[in-house]
């Protein structure tokens, strides 16, 4: 099996505000589940696709700012390159691991606001701020920006899911950890 995953998962220093406890937790409790599968999985993490278009740290920002930012063609080219691995390598089982509330790598839930109402000039901004700054004021970005959760793919996954109808689809919640890893040993325990 071929378990292609979002790198914040396994590395929280992707996440856009830098880590919070809940990615520390998220990574090690992760590495042990696939360390204890290590023999049947292939692991692949592909590139950040915010990291790649906005570096980091960056302000958090909705599928639709992404998009406005031109996510779609560097989602394109990572797809592009997850699609060249699974044909080169030929998997008999392609599981995707993705994060809940991701604008780009979430698998059944998102982020959503209106593009217009985002202050674009706080991304230069939220770049030079420490990592306490960064915590202290992300969530008054998102209550500005009216940054919601709902339904529906992240940039990336919209396109892996076109790409890979067949695969498995797992949604990892960092705010629900515990049934997060309930799901994901399920379909490892299912090899």
């Amino acid at each position: 099996m071929l378990l292609i995953i979002a790198p914040c998962l396994l590395s929280p220093f992707y996440v856009y505000r830098g880590p919070k406890e809940k990615e520390y937790k998220t990574s090690k409790v992760l590495l042990d589940v696939l360390l204890r599968h290590s023999d049947e999985i292939r692991l692949f993490a592909y590139p950040c696709p915010e990291y790649e278009l906005m570096g980091w740290p960056r302000p958090p920002m909705s599928k639709e700012v992404f998009m406005r930012l031109g996510m779609k063609d560097r989602a394109e080219k990572i797809a592009d390159f997850i699609e060249r691995v699974v044909k080169e390598e030929k998997p008999e089982k392609i599981v995707f691991l993705g994060v809940k509330g991701s604008p780009t790598c979430g698998v059944f839930h998102t982020t959503s606001s209106n593009p217009d109402k985002f202050n674009y000039s706080i991304i230069e901004e939220f770049h030079k701020l420490r990592k306490g700054d960064r915590i202290a004021h992300y969530t008054e970005i998102l209550k500005l920006s009216g940054f919601r959760v709902v339904e529906g793919e992240g940039i990336l996954f919209e396109i892996l899911k076109a790409r890979f109808p067949e695969a498995v689809y797992v949604e990892f919640d960092k705010d629900n950890i515990e049934e997060s890893l309930k799901r994901l040993k399920g379909v490892l325990e299912g090899l």
